[in-house]
């Protein structure tokens, strides 16, 4: 969280748009049963949690 802190606005919102598209990524990868690690779909989920929360209380 403190390194997410430390990031300005357009860095965290590159930041979120690029776990974003892991995220489709790791989703697409998943339905085509083509995904050996499921978790880290659990993993990005909340980076991207993070990053939003991060962006908010600097708003």
């Amino acid at each position: 969280m403190e390194e997410l802190r430390s990031k300005s606005v357009t860095e965290l919102n590159e930041d979120l748009v690029a776990a974003k598209k892991e995220l489709f990524n790791l989703k697409f990868q998943n339905a085509t049963n083509q995904l050996d690690n499921t978790s880290r779909i659990k993993e990005v989920k909340k980076n991207i949690a993070r990053i939003q929360t991060v962006l908010a209380s600097q708003n």
